[in-house]
């Protein structure tokens, strides 16, 4: 299976301060379409602020987006992954560790977040790829033989 890299290279990873309102933090990813963002302090990342954590620590707690700060509810374990450990790898450890979302490191500094879809769209496209030449070879004619019927 493909590298994380080449999973996260085209992306444009947005993260948000610490100090954010979860309001805002949830405008930035309703704007950009992802379901979980980066938690920043200065340079380092502190934590995963994702839909689930908006959903279970300030709805369903009742609690007003604005006043709230991301690093109150942020999820503050990280579940990492290297940059160049393969998709399938990562996918296993999503799954032990019941996660949708993995910060990419590259030699220790973020390289990226990937989701439990983004890998999975990954996959696909290889298995796609694989059919693709599976079919190919199996339709093959040599052209030997194709001379021979014409």
């Amino acid at each position: 299976m493909k590298p994380l890299r080449s999973v996260v290279s085209a992306q444009d990873t947005v993260t948000v301060d610490q100090q954010t309102s979860v309001a805002d933090a949830a405008r930035i990813m309703a704007a950009r379409q992802i379901g979980a963002v980066p938690v920043t302090d200065g340079q380092t990342v502190v934590g995963v602020f994702t839909e689930r954590d908006a959903l279970t620590r300030i709805v369903a707690a009742g609690v007003d987006p604005e006043r709230a700060l991301v690093r109150d509810v942020m999820s503050s374990t990280l579940i990492v992954a290297d940059i160049g450990e393969s998709c399938e790898a990562c996918l296993n450890r999503m799954r032990q560790e019941h996660v949708r979302h993995l910060i990419v490191l590259d030699k220790g500094r973020m390289a990226g977040i990937v989701s439990m879809r983004d890998l999975m769209a990954a996959d696909l496209d290889e298995k796609a790829e694989t059919i693709t030449v599976l079919n190919e070879y199996v339709h093959y004619v040599p052209a030997d033989i194709m001379n021979r019927r014409t």
